[in-house]
């Protein structure tokens, strides 16, 4: 055989061995920062699996739960700036703030903000600029229809407390706008503040003393890591309660009316594949949910300017 023919050989032979080497080495790895992490945010890991990301392939996650103390915001997204990640992701307001206080460079994908745009986080729901971009919830938005539906079920509903998170300025927006709809509707509204997990019991008595009608929960992430104190709580004291998210009734509650929080998560992977194919936050419209649903399952669909 001629030499030249059998150093081809080789030379065909060390290639075959070493190509997973070299596509290992070559292998492109992404890596996402989540802030806040709970475990409710699997929708948004299921969805990136449904685009072809996986563990320990083309992705390296870096989980940042803050287990409730959510003062540790602002130290955990500076953390996940300094590795750097590739895209910052995080869910409610709260984390929005922080991590957009933590970086204006690096891409930042949010889910379920209350309303982005009255809280400063982007400056239009069509055009966001900066670095952030994702999905709204339409929390405070809804509240006179939760008002409407409460007064529907409870035609003598005369006092209505609130459970709100004083430090999420997505809750203050919320607040502000059930205020105004229990004034038009003659209703009497009673604010329960809960801003760190040590508040529920003092909430908790308050309430028990106070007796309102109904109680108003909204979707702010503390108060959902803690949701089934709440829903014990309403079946102890037998309290009529409705809540923002249908998982929460899912899960016990009476009643719920709002988006798919799940369907908002599964959503912000695909935000991350975008961005991650070279798009921009700042041409990425934020997407409002479309269909919303009340703990019966009726669904229909929300006029969007």
């Amino acid at each position: 055989m001629p030499c030249t023919t059998v150093g081809l050989i080789v030379i065909f032979t060390l290639g075959v061995l070493l190509a997973p080497c070299a596509v290992a080495q070559t292998r492109t790895v992404v890596r996402i920062g989540l802030l806040d992490y709970t475990p409710s945010w699997e929708p948004f890991l299921q969805g990136l699996r449904e685009l072809g990301y996986r563990e320990g392939e083309n992705l390296h996650l870096e989980y940042r739960p803050t287990e409730g103390r959510r003062e540790r915001l602002p130290e955990l997204a500076a953390e996940l700036v300094r590795l750097p990640v590739d895209v910052l992701v995080t869910a409610g307001a709260v984390a929005t703030r922080a991590a957009q206080e933590a970086t204006t460079t690096i891409p930042i994908v949010m889910m379920a903000v209350g309303d982005p745009v009255r809280t400063g986080i982007v400056a239009s729901l069509a055009q966001p600029g900066g670095n952030v971009t994702g999905s709204t919830i339409l929390g405070a938005e809804l509240s006179a229809k939760r008002l409407q539906l409460l007064h529907e079920a409870l035609p003598t509903l005369a006092r209505v407390a609130f459970l709100w998170n004083p430090a999420n300025i997505a809750n203050r927006l919320h607040f502000d706008d059930i205020a105004q709809g229990a004034r038009a509707l003659g209703v009497t509204l009673h604010s329960v503040e809960v801003s760190t997990s040590e508040g529920f019991d003092r909430a908790f008595a308050g309430l028990s003393e106070e007796r309102p009608d109904a109680l108003i929960v909204t979707a702010d992430p503390l108060h959902q890591l803690h949701v089934g104190r709440i829903i014990a709580f309403a079946g102890q004291h037998r309290q009529p309660v409705l809540y923002q998210l249908r998982e929460n009734v899912e899960a016990g509650g009476l009643m719920s009316y709002g988006a798919s929080q799940p369907e908002l998560f599964r959503r912000g992977a695909v935000y991350v594949d975008k961005i991650l194919k070279g798009a921009k936050p700042a041409d990425l419209p934020v997407e409002q949910p479309m269909k919303f649903a009340d703990s019966t399952g009726f669904s229909g669909k929300i006029l969007t300017s």
